[in-house]
């Protein structure tokens, strides 16, 4: 008996008849499968997507997945974040590569601040600038181990560049009309080794202050009127330590800042101290608590087991005793190599590599976020700065008093200079000062009332006034938009002995606590 046509059969019927009986239901098993197919699919990811949403809610309610909290007014909160971290492109814990390119401060055009800002009615009086020195040759070498091939000849035509830069080198010799103190005459004025020196300031130094002095030129030079036209050596004050990276950061910072600048105005005056103590050095119990400070790195340093073993595969590629690769500070060289995209050193017995890199600059992170915890630092930093914050705070008071002289002050320093300045100020989270870094403390006049002044302080184009341990509770409680300059005063004059028992700085030196 012939079999019924179904989907089964493997063969079509002969007859005619048969095969378009065949061909009649073969159709329609077809259909009804496509049919079920397309059913079952969309359960299928109807399914999947309702096995999502359970999950989803389950993570939100676990925190797993973190939520926006609303305040009571209905309005988004704002998350707090540190001082300079980019929410789009920063990683959600410290990264040493993150922050090495942080430090490395690759100019951008683009890089813009928050300085000069303040409600309208309101007159800036005054400006004082401390720098880090831009980018630099390394200050140790690796033994055994090849330097970074890098040149230190501006060429305007290598990037990165700066409009100015041409023109800036033309006028080397112009430079030279300005009054130089001291040992600053037997420094060169730009640099201009075919083979870099040890920590001389690169190109990319060069443009890093080139960039910051443009940006302060439009904002208080073309902005705010800053300087009269008629301006003189009264007006601007200048202060460099003896080395070459510093003059020369502070040269090009000046040279954008007042385009058109007549060199014979400029006075630089020489400081010998890098925590610009001038004639207040003699603090002993300065010295006692850096020492302190230093015994905890080292204290810190040998409890790392892995950054022993880094150190130890270290030497063994360089071929060097542990103990003398450790003195020789690799950071210092590797940081040059990573900033200028050049491969770490090889020897005949490996290549030094990124993990090793990490490895050493992640305990550098971890090293400053103990510090932050520790009180050994933030008391050297209060002695170390006293004297260069009194002696702006006493510019300040003249200048409120209508004094019309050194409106405009510049420092040109260091990253042992910038780090203790910022501890003292109380702004914890502030990062490690990268190359051709900034801090900026503006004096502002109310225009309704003239006897009432405000101080601003940023660092690296940001407002961290209301972060200072002098300003923190001040926005809380106040309809003042500005920090008051008084704060500031009562700070820097007495505030800051407090923890040491003391009301004054040359008491606060000498009295020994424990």
């Amino acid at each position: 008996m012939q079999a019924t046509p179904s989907v089964l059969l493997t063969h079509t019927p002969e007859t005619p008849k048969g095969r378009a009986s065949w061909r009649s239901n073969h159709n329609g098993s077809l259909k009804m499968c496509v049919a079920m197919f397309h059913r079952n699919r969309f359960l299928f990811l109807l399914a999947i997507v309702a096995l999502l949403a359970v999950l989803s809610l389950s993570l939100q309610f676990l925190h797993l997945i973190p939520m926006t909290r609303p305040k009571e007014d209905g309005m988004v909160a704002k998350s707090r974040k540190r001082i300079l971290v980019n929410l789009y492109t920063a990683p959600p814990k410290l990264d040493p590569i993150y922050e090495a390119y942080q430090y490395c401060n690759m100019p951008n055009k683009t890089d813009r601040g928050l300085e000069g800002h303040a409600p309208s009615d309101y007159k800036l009086l005054s400006v004082h600038v401390m720098i880090r020195h831009g980018d630099r040759y390394p200050l140790y070498a690796i033994p055994k181990t090849k330097p970074p091939p890098i040149d230190c000849i501006l060429i305007p035509t290598r990037k990165p560049s700066h409009r100015l830069l041409e023109t800036f080198i033309k006028n080397r010799n112009i430079i030279t009309a300005c009054k130089l103190d001291g040992p600053l005459n037997n420094i060169a004025l730009l640099p201009s080794h075919t083979v870099c020196e040890m920590g001389e300031l690169t190109q990319i130094g060069v443009v890093q202050h080139l960039l910051n002095g443009e940006h302060l030129h439009n904002t208080y030079i073309k902005k705010h009127k800053l300087l009269p036209d008629n301006w003189s050596t009264k007006h601007v004050y200048v202060e460099s330590t003896g080395k070459s990276r510093t003059l020369q950061s502070g040269l090009a910072l000046l040279y954008s800042l007042l385009p058109k600048l007549d060199w014979g105005k400029i006075h630089i005056r020489y400081q010998w101290s890098t925590i610009f103590c001038s004639n207040s050095c003699d603090c002993p119990m300065r010295n006692h608590y850096l020492e302190e400070e230093q015994r905890r790195q080292y204290n810190m340093r040998v409890k790392n087991s892995l950054l022993e073993q880094t150190y130890i595969d270290m030497a063994k590629i360089v071929g060097i005793p542990t103990r003398r690769l450790r003195a020789a500070n690799p950071i210092d060289s590797l940081l040059c190599h990573f900033c200028h995209n050049i491969s770490f050193p090889c020897t005949e017995y490996g290549c030094i590599n990124l993990n090793h890199f990490k490895v050493i600059k992640a305990h550098q992170l971890e090293g400053e976020q103990d510090r932050q915890r520790k009180t050994l630092y933030y008391k050297y930093a209060l002695l170390a700065t006293h004297p260069i914050l009194n002696q702006t705070v006493t510019r300040m008071q003249q200048i409120a008093q209508g004094k019309k002289d050194e409106i405009f002050a510049l420092y040109s320093a260091h990253d042992v200079t910038v780090a203790p300045l910022l501890s003292a100020l109380g702004i914890p989270d502030a990062s490690f000062p990268r190359f051709g870094a900034r801090i900026i403390f503006e004096m502002w006049q109310n225009g309704q009332v003239k006897r009432q002044h405000f101080i601003r302080i940023l660092y690296n184009g940001i407002d961290v006034t209301f972060q200072t341990s002098f300003c923190s509770g001040h926005k809380a409680h106040s309809k003042q938009l500005l920090c008051p300059f008084e704060n500031f005063l009562s700070f820097v004059r007495k505030d800051m002995f407090a923890i040491f028992n003391s009301t004054n700085y040359y008491d606060a030196c000498h009295r020994r606590v424990f």
